[in-house]
């Protein structure tokens, strides 16, 4: 084990290779060329590849035909990144490449604290699909989720996003990182097709297995697969059969949606008796689990659901808190969204308040301590 003193997206590089990432392609854009840099010194002594691609879809589609050819890919990016990969995320998640994609939210045109991007996330690319994105609020989390979205996009052969933020990604905290051999033994990769056990023409490149997650044919080996954003059947033919269309989109979003209990991740502060339950994630949560111990002090039982998977969303959970409070509080650096998916689950249980702040800025203690105040003089 060794304990560094290390910048957000350094410890992002480091969770990345720690993880099996052995290819990496992104464009210069802020807040996260510190991310490629470091890749740039690192990868070579792992034995990966860096490349400073030409623009944001060279990145993806480059890092696609990396995992396709069997290798851990990523790229990164910020906000105006972001949106040139839609295109790419959803080819991506159609003919199930396992990738990671950090997406670095700024204001427009600056390096300022926001959550604006939080809806793209989920809604971004063209068609049906279930997202997967990890929402670090610290660099030692920026090292853990990074391992955890590599091995969630080899186990579901899907994209999966890190929502970084500007402010995170700068920031410099003591990071642990375990001994080699510790992180191994929690490294999950893709289950492979071999041509010894299953010939090419028995073979079925889009059959899922219980969990509807299909064998991954490495491009080279043996397996002529096609590889089209178009309805496919198991063989991968390109079929426009409604019955067909129906089968595949059902198995990709239901590999997703069957498994959430073991994707979704979260914390749980003082909810054991809160009247009033906090919901945030990324640096608000930072935030809002200080005003709660503040609170908590001052006699007011207040908890906080810190969390960690912001999609697919904790539907279960967000149910059970709201049995228990008699309001939720939703704190974002934006202009209120993800709190329309906390009021769709829990908003016929409980009221579902939205503190929204657009500044660029990040929340202070106290706007969230008041924030709460005003609920639950509301509710209590």
């Amino acid at each position: 084990m060794k304990v560094e003193f290390m910048l957000g997206n350094h410890a992002i590089v480091e969770g990345a290779i720690a993880a099996g990432c052995r290819y990496y392609a992104a464009y210069p854009i802020t807040p996260v060329n510190e991310i490629s840099i470091y890749m740039a010194e690192k990868m070579p002594k792992v034995g990966g590849i860096f490349i400073q691609s030409e623009d944001e879809l060279f990145s993806i589609f480059s890092v696609i035909g990396a995992s396709l050819a069997g290798m851990k890919a990523m790229t990164a990016t910020a906000s105006a990144g972001f949106n040139y990969m839609q295109e790419g995320l959803g080819y991506a998640t159609a003919v199930e490449v396992p990738l990671v994609v950090v997406d670095s939210m700024r204001t427009r045109g600056e390096n300022f604290p926001t959550h604006a991007d939080i809806m793209q996330v989920r809604w971004g690319p063209s068609g049906d699909y279930e997202a997967i994105a990890f929402a670090p609020s610290s660099p030692q989390e920026c090292f853990d989720f990074m391992i955890e979205a590599f091995n969630t996009a080899e186990k579901y052969r899907t994209p999966v996003i890190i929502i970084l933020e500007a402010s995170i990604g700068l920031m410099r905290e003591k990071v642990v990182i375990p001994d080699e051999d510790e992180i191994k033994k929690k490294i999950v990769n893709r289950k492979i097709a071999k041509v010894n056990e299953i010939p090419p023409e028995e073979f079925l490149p889009y059959k899922g297995d219980e969990k509807g997650v299909p064998l991954f044919p490495v491009l080279g080996t043996g397996y002529r697969v096609i590889r089209s954003l178009n309805p496919h059947d198991e063989r991968g033919y390109i079929n426009w059969s409604p019955d067909v269309f129906e089968r595949m989109y059902n198995r990709i979003i239901g590999k997703i949606r069957n498994n959430i209990d073991d994707i979704v991740k979260y914390r749980e502060f003082y909810l054991d008796d809160a009247d009033i339950a906090v919901v945030a994630y990324g640096s608000t949560a930072r935030v809002a689990l200080g005003a709660v111990k503040k609170l908590r002090e001052d006699g007011v039982k207040v908890g906080l659901l810190k969390l960690d998977t912001v999609f697919p969303v904790p539907e279960q959970e967000l149910k059970k808190v709201a049995e228990s409070v008699k309001g939720i509080l939703v704190p974002e650096l934006n202009v209120g969204k993800y709190v329309l998916e906390v009021e769709r689950v829990a908003g016929c249980i409980t009221k579902v308040e939205s503190l929204p702040k657009n500044r660029g800025e990040q929340f202070t203690l106290n706007e969230i301590v008041s924030g709460i105040k005003n609920l639950y003089q509301e509710v209590c």
